[in-house]
């Protein structure tokens, strides 16, 4: 799974052919949470606060790139590296 994106010891990856709908994985230390692109629901996992606060504020800069990461993916393009928070 390609890391799209690091910052702040957040990890984001997102999976070739994943199921819809479009979302990404959030990692941060031993933790995991999937978040939708669009509406920003996490359906599965949790981060600590601060670390999802960080996550949500990076995909609304972001959220265009994912998408088109999203595409990509589906297709087995090669994905784009997202500027990370600064």
């Amino acid at each position: 799974m390609p890391r799209i994106c690091e910052f702040f010891g957040i990890v984001i990856r997102m999976y070739y052919n994943d199921h819809a709908p479009p979302h990404f994985h959030a990692e941060y230390a031993e933790r995991e949470a999937v978040y939708e692109i669009e509406s920003l629901e996490t359906p599965r996992g949790r981060l600590p606060r601060r670390a999802h606060a960080l996550v949500v504020e990076w995909t609304t800069l972001h959220r265009a790139e994912l998408r088109d990461n999203w595409i990509k993916a589906r297709e087995g393009m090669v994905l784009e590296r997202i500027e990370p928070l600064d």
